[in-house]
C-alpha cells in the first residue's frame, strides 16, 4: 500500500534519477535450458551434518548422502565456518570433495552453497561430474568465485541421466579457505532424449484472492472489472517494442516482459480453485512452472494451502509478494502478511516449509544492502540488482533451522546481512523454489484499471525489473 505524500517525494527523486540512469525494461532474452527433474536425489540435500573429520589430510567420511573423500578438506564447526547447521565442509589450497558412490537416478539441477572461511581472501572452485563411477570427470558450468563470508548459492544445470558422481574442486586462492554447504541434486529422467536448448515456461498470476480489492490492481489485465484467464489483447501480438500498456493491470509490465522473453502468462480468475493434481481443472498448478501471488487479500483454504505447498515440493516455483502490516484492503480481517504466515504455519504439509516468516511492520526505505556474490537472482541474465525501494512494505525473519536453504537477498540499510529485517529472500522446498518480496510497490508499473490510483515502482529504478525477472527465471529453473 502507498501513501501519496511519500510517493510524491519518491516521484521527484525518480525524475532526477532518470536524467542519469538508463532504464532497462526490455532486457535481452536469457540462454535458457530445461530440466526434467522432479524430485531430489536420495540422500540429498547434503548438509555435512553427520560424520567427523578434523584434519586436512586426505580421508573419507560417511555423510548423510553416502561415502565422500575429502582432500585437503575437513568438516568445520567453528564460529568462523559459514554454515546453516552445526558444520560445513572447509577446503584449502586445491582441495576437493568427491562422492565415492553413484547417484543412480541422474542429475538435473545441482546447487551448492559457498562462502569464504573467516576473514580469508577470495578463491575459485568448480563442479565436476563423472558418469563412469569416478574413472573420469567433466567440468559443468562456470568457475565460481567465492568472496563473501555469507553463504551464497551457485546453480549448475547438469541434465545427465544414469549413474552420476559429483566432485567439487577448489582451483585457486592458495591457502585461503572456502566453506561448502547444502549440496542439492535433483533427479534427471532425460533418458536418451537430449534436453531442449530453449525453454518456454508458463507463469500463472493469481487473481483469485482479492488482488483487485480496494485500490489494488495486482494482476496482468482487467476486463470489465475482472481478471480473466487470458489477458487481452492476445499475447501473441506482443513484439519487442510493445509497451506495458498493452494490458491494463498494474503488473502488466512484468507479464509483457516475460512474454518478450518467450514465455506464456495466464491469470487465475476470481472463483477459480487453486488445485494441484486435479486433471479436471484446466488451470491446475501442475500445468505451470511458476505461480505468482502478488499481495493476496483473502485467506487460502486448507485445500489451497496443501495444493500450493505440494506444487512447490514437487518442483514448482512460487513467487510471494507481501505488503505492510495493517493492509487489509477488503476489511475481511486478513492482510497479506497474515495470509502468508497462515500458509506457512497452518498447513497439512510442513510447518514453516520455506524457512521464513513475514514481520508485522511497515517500512519505507530505499536499500542498497544487497547480498554480494554470484546469486542468480541478484546477478542473473536480466542484469545486476543493486537496490530495492519499499513504499510501505514488510520485512522477513529467516529461520535456517527450519529450512537450511533460506537466504536473504536484500536487507534494510541498517541491518546486518543475517536472519533479521530481510526485504527479499529465497529458499527451496523439496525440488521447488520460492522467492518473497515484502512490498507490492516495486512490481507496480503505474498503469492500472480505470478508477485505481497506482504508482510506477517498476521503473522507479532499474533494479526492480531486474529483480523480478531474474527471480522469475530462477523460479522456472532457467538460471
Amino acid at each position: 500500500m502507498h501513501h501519496s505524500f511519500r510517493w510524491l517525494t519518491a516521484s521527484v527523486l525518480s525524475l532526477m534519477m532518470l536524467a542519469c540512469a538508463k532504464q532497462d525494461l526490455s532486457p535481452a532474452a536469457p540462454a535458457a535450458t530445461v530440466t526434467t527433474a522432479d524430485v531430489s536425489t536420495s540422500g540429498f540435500p547434503e548438509g555435512f551434518e553427520t560424520g567427523t573429520k578434523t584434519a586436512y589430510t586426505t580421508g573419507s567420511v560417511t555423510l548423510g548422502s553416502g561415502f565422500w573423500t575429502l582432500n585437503d578438506a575437513l568438516l568445520g564447526n567453528t564460529t568462523a565456518d559459514p554454515k546453516t547447521g552445526a558444520q560445513s565442509a572447509r577446503v584449502r589450497n586445491v582441495g576437493s570433495l568427491t562422492m565415492n558412490f553413484n547417484a543412480t537416478t541422474g542429475a538435473g539441477v545441482v546447487t551448492v552453497q559457498h562462502a569464504v572461511y573467516g576473514t580469508d581472501g577470495s578463491s575459485q572452485w568448480e563442479l565436476w561430474v563423472s558418469q563412469n563411477s569416478g574413472s573420469s570427470y567433466a567440468k559443468v558450468g562456470s568457475t565460481i568465485t567465492t568472496s563473501s563470508s555469507t553463504l551464497s548459492t551457485a546453480s549448475f544445470t547438469v541434465n545427465l541421466s544414469g549413474n552420476i558422481r559429483l566432485q567439487i574442486r577448489k582451483t585457486s586462492g592458495g591457502t585461503n579457505r572456502i566453506n561448502i554447504d547444502n549440496v542439492t541434486m535433483e533427479q534427471y529422467g532425460g533418458g536418451t532424449t537430449p534436453p531442449p536448448t530453449t525453454g518456454a515456461k508458463k507463469f500463472l498470476f493469481d487473481g483469485s484472492h482479492g488482488e483487485l480489492a480496494g485500490n489494488a490492481d495486482w494482476v496482468l489485465d482487467v476486463d470489465n472489472g475482472v481478471s480473466v484467464r487470458y489477458p487481452s489483447p492476445a499475447q501473441s501480438g506482443i513484439t519487442s517494442s510493445t509497451p506495458e500498456t498493452y494490458w491494463t493491470g498494474a503488473v502488466s509490465a512484468w507479464g509483457v516482459a516475460l512474454v518478450k522473453l518467450g514465455h506464456t502468462v495466464e491469470q487465475l480468475p476470481t472463483g477459480t480453485a487453486i488445485t494441484y493434481g486435479n486433471s479436471s481443472n484446466a488451470q491446475d498448478l501442475s500445468n505451470y512452472s511458476v505461480f505468482v501471488v502478488d499481495e493476496p487479500n483473502t485467506v487460502f483454504t486448507a485445500a489451497e494451502k496443501t495444493a500450493i505447498l505440494q506444487f512447490v515440493q514437487n518442483g514448482g516455483g512460487l513467487f510471494m509478494i507481501s505488503d505492510h502490516d495493517i493492509s487489509d484492503r477488503n476489511n475481511d480481517g486478513w492482510d497479506s502478511p497474515a495470509i502468508w504466515n497462515d500458509l506457512m504455519q497452518n498447513n497439512s504439509v510442513k510447518a514453516n516449509p520455506f524457512g521464513f516468516s513475514v514481520n508485522l511492520d511497515n517500512v519505507v526505505e530505499n536499500s542498497s544492502n544487497v547480498r554480494t556474490g554470484t546469486n542468480p537472482i541478484l546477478n542473473g541474465s536480466q542484469g545486476a540488482v543493486s537496490q530495492l525501494s519499499y513504499h510501505n512494505g514488510a520485512t522477513m525473519t529467516l529461520n535456517p533451522t527450519a529450512n537450511a536453504t533460506v537466504q536473504g537477498l536484500i536487507w534494510r540499510t541498517s541491518a546486518a546481512q543475517g536472519n533479521s529485517l530481510a526485504m527479499a529472500a529465497s529458499s527451496t522446498f523439496g525440488t521447488g523454489r520460492v522467492v518473497i518480496i515484502g512490498d507490492s510497490s516495486p512490481a507496480d508499473d503505474g498503469t492500472g484499471s480505470p478508477g485505481n490510483t497506482v504508482y510506477n515502482g517498476w521503473s522507479e529504478n532499474v533494479s526492480h525489473a531486474r529483480l523480478h525477472l531474474n527471480a522469475s527465471l530462477w523460479l522456472a529453473k532457467l538460471q
